[in-house]
């Protein structure tokens, strides 16, 4: 009895409600109260003939069972129809309610100077639905949260954005990334807002929990800025950089751009970062709520463009980070930036498998994955992966890094024909990320972990992904594109999509198109 009382308490109040404001309307009609109490301070007649009392012609009682007529309908079309639209609907009603109950209740008290105990009942009532029907619908409340947040985001916070220059705008996220981190108890309320949990994401890859496939790529948090905000807006794990062994101040600027018809960053970082030794300091003394990743790559400058210099300034930035007690969980060797002076090419198999040799010496238990490219031909993909099958210590391909082909058809030409020096991330990497994604699931399943980068925007867009062979995924550009709800409304989204196709883990659907 007690349960379905709890599981209808809104239709409940709802109704006591309704009886409240028909019998008010009633009163207004047929029958005018007078003094509805003996107290000094109650005086419904004095309320229920105010000026107050009517609104666009008729009173305002009627306007209340008609708003509470409006919470039973929406709170059935819930019940009844599963319909995401009602809830919505109810949760914008009980709001309406509070508002005028809040208004109402204020004339009263210093305008009309008199109270009606029915209609502060009613504002008693519209107070308690507001709460119960968030507490009664508290996830479908949540998402509810999260599309209002996109709203707020996509009029107001993006524009904004988007007239301030590109490079100012992520190191201004950096910045107050850093700082809000380190606020416990803004991160409780984040977390509170953003974070979803489901069994059906949670998966364990190369001895990690990661508790839902979705992650920062590297290339937007080289400054160690976002480890600690991260997990309270929902992602899954997160890598740091790309990190070289020496500071690099990266390519002049822009360093970043926007194509917004092209849902496409034009990136130019170089691999800007202040070093390994730098961020070993910074990240030394932090705790981490997820798997954490360390990008790294060669310096980018003059002294590394021999093989041999190259090689040697990446292994030494894996044994800085090797010896160091950060309490990271797996690397990430980019060999694809394309924004790099020239120098060494590691897409050759041979450089490839001198770097690799050296690697080898480090005997590290962390799992390693390579970032790839995706402006080769399958053909040459094929042989770097032929390459990386033979060292065991590499454990998994990330697919992929930015797109060079400025012929792709996802541009558009006026953006395109406009765009300053760099290369792209976004919707341009999409198509081939999939397709490499399903190549190299197809031919090494049971060798590498594939993780998926490159045009996510939606939860869809990482099912994709997915069910051609990617565990995890990655994503910066649809972060900056839709906003930080983006992460948990992808996260629940996924889940309907596995339940949909009957999946109860996420690991049952990866490859599931191949």
């Amino acid at each position: 009895m007690g349960g379905l009382i709890k599981k209808n308490l809104v239709l409940i109040l709802a109704l006591l409600g309704l009886i409240d404001a028909s019998y008010l309307t009633y009163k207004h009609f047929f029958a005018p109260i007078e003094i509805c109490f003996a107290s000094p301070f109650s005086d419904c007649g004095a309320v229920l003939k105010s000026e107050y009392s009517v609104m666009f012609g008729l009173p305002v009682a009627l306007w209340g069972a008609v708003h509470y007529l409006a919470v039973i309908y929406w709170f059935l079309g819930i019940r009844i129809l599963k319909s995401r639209l009602f809830g919505r609907m109810l949760f914008l009603q009980t709001f309406i309610g509070v508002l005028f109950s809040v208004y109402y209740t204020y004339l009263q008290f210093y305008v009309i100077k008199a109270l009606c105990p029915y209609c502060l009942a009613s504002a008693v009532i519209s107070f308690a639905l507001y709460f119960v029907s968030r507490f009664s619908f508290y996830e479908e409340y949540r998402r509810f949260s999260l599309i209002k947040i996109w709203f707020f985001y996509q009029v107001i916070a993006k524009p904004v954005f988007f007239i301030l220059p590109a490079d100012f705008v992520h190191s201004q996220a950096m910045f107050w990334a850093d700082v809000i981190g380190r606020v416990s108890f803004i991160k409780i309320i984040l977390s509170r807002i953003f974070v979803f949990k489901s069994k059906a994401l949670t998966q364990k890859i190369e001895g990690q929990i990661f508790e839902n496939p979705i992650g920062l790529a590297a290339g937007y948090d080289y400054e160690g800025a976002f480890t600690q905000i991260l997990p309270a807006i929902g992602f899954g794990f997160e890598t740091v950089g790309t990190i070289s062994f020496n500071p690099c101040e990266g390519n002049s600027r822009p360093r970043l751009g926007r194509l917004p018809k092209s849902k496409s960053l034009l990136v130019n970082k170089g691999f800007r970062n202040k070093g390994a030794i730098w961020m070993i300091k910074k990240l030394k003394k932090q705790k981490f709520e997820f798997p954490l990743g360390i990008s790294i790559g060669r310096t980018n400058n003059e002294s590394t463009s021999t093989l041999k210099n190259a090689v040697e300034d990446i292994f030494k930035s894996f044994e800085l980070w090797e010896k160091s007690k950060i309490e990271f969980k797996y690397y990430e060797l980019n060999i694809s930036c394309p924004n790099l002076k020239k120098g060494v090419d590691f897409y050759q198999p041979a450089n490839l498998s001198v770097l690799l040799n050296r690697l080898n010496l480090l005997k590290t238990a962390k799992p390693i994955f390579v970032k790839m490219p995706i402006e080769l031909d399958n053909a040459s993909i094929v042989k770097i992966l032929e390459t990386l099958k033979d060292y065991r210590f590499i454990k998994g391909v990330i697919f992929g890094n930015l797109q060079k082909d400025r012929q792709d058809p996802a541009f558009d030409l006026s953006e395109i024909s406009k765009a300053g020096q760099g290369n792209f991330s976004g919707l341009p990497t999409y198509k081939k990320s999939n397709e490499l994604i399903k190549l190299t699931y197809k031919k090494y399943k049971e060798r590498f972990v594939i993780i998926g980068c490159g045009g996510v925007f939606s939860a869809q867009d990482a099912y994709v992904k997915i069910r051609s062979g990617a565990s995890l995924i990655q994503m910066i550009t649809g972060l900056v594109f839709e906003g930080p709800q983006i992460v948990s409304i992808t996260n629940r989204d996924l889940v309907e999509l596995l339940t949909k196709d009957g999946y109860k883990n996420i690991k049952e659907a990866v490859g599931a198109d191949c």
